[in-house]
């Protein structure tokens, strides 16, 4: 079977990359500086008009948790239309409990809102209590795919629990490695648990084109570089396409 890779790209700029790069599909988002929210809808229409290259958009309306009470429960809802609306082929999403299990209630709600587009569970799963009995509820949930590190800290790390996830999965549902991944520990990570598909930020930093710059004075966290971002690189996901075979 053929191995697909996925890229997560916050920007249109991210998005040409991704598709240049040889990627399949990305999962377009905004603020990976915090595992990623939901992009605009002005972000969703632009990158849909990218040809050649499938479009998943991440629905998640904040940082932090993964415990969404109902008006975000409404929100995430509300996104899913949206992004059908600006022709993406599927969403991300997730949901837990306070105890750490699957929100099985918002996951459904979520899941029915999908209907008709693809639907993968994110690293909320990563998050969870016991990842067996999650793999089972997400396969009942109807989703197609779950992008899970092997609640490790990198996917290299996790291989020994991706694996087993693979395993149980069998046919019903794929299991999609990411974090951590580059064009050195890609087909290692594949090789070793047995999945098809692998997901990859590939970001390098790129320098502002701003030429006055006022220093001292940051929109942000005090630490960041205002006149720095990062944006896929398409050398680097060619480099993994390559590398994955």
């Amino acid at each position: 079977m053929k191995r697909v890779l996925e890229v997560c790209a916050g920007s249109v700029e991210s998005v040409i990359a991704a598709r240049d790069g040889g990627a399949a599909r990305v999962e377009l988002c905004s603020a990976l500086e915090v595992g990623g929210i939901t992009p605009s809808a002005g972000l969703m229409r632009e990158a849909r008009k990218i040809e050649g290259i499938a479009m998943h958009v991440l629905i998640r309306p904040r940082g932090g948790d993964f415990l969404y009470d109902e008006n975000e429960i409404c929100c995430m809802e509300q996104d899913i239309k949206t992004a059908r609306e600006c022709g993406a082929d599927g969403v991300v999403i997730g949901a837990l409990t306070a105890d750490g299990d699957i929100d099985t209630a918002a996951c459904e709600r979520l899941v029915r809102a999908a209907e008709g587009m693809h639907v993968t569970f994110h690293r909320a799963f990563d998050m969870c209590r016991n990842p067996h009995q999650a793999l089972e509820e997400i396969i009942t949930l109807g989703c197609d795919r779950i992008l899970t590190s092997g609640q490790a800290a990198t996917a290299l790390a996790g291989v020994s629990l991706l694996k087993q996830l693979v395993e149980e999965a069998g046919h019903r549902l794929i299991i999609m490695p990411g974090c951590g991944v580059n064009a050195d520990n890609a087909a290692q990570i594949l090789d070793s648990c047995g999945a098809v598909e692998i997901h990859a930020s590939a970001r390098t930093s790129v320098g502002s084109r701003m030429k006055f710059r006022h220093s001292g004075v940051s929109m942000g966290n005090p630490d960041s570089d205002e006149f720095a971002r990062k944006e896929t690189n398409c050398n680097e996901v060619r480099k993994i396409v390559e590398a994955i075979g």
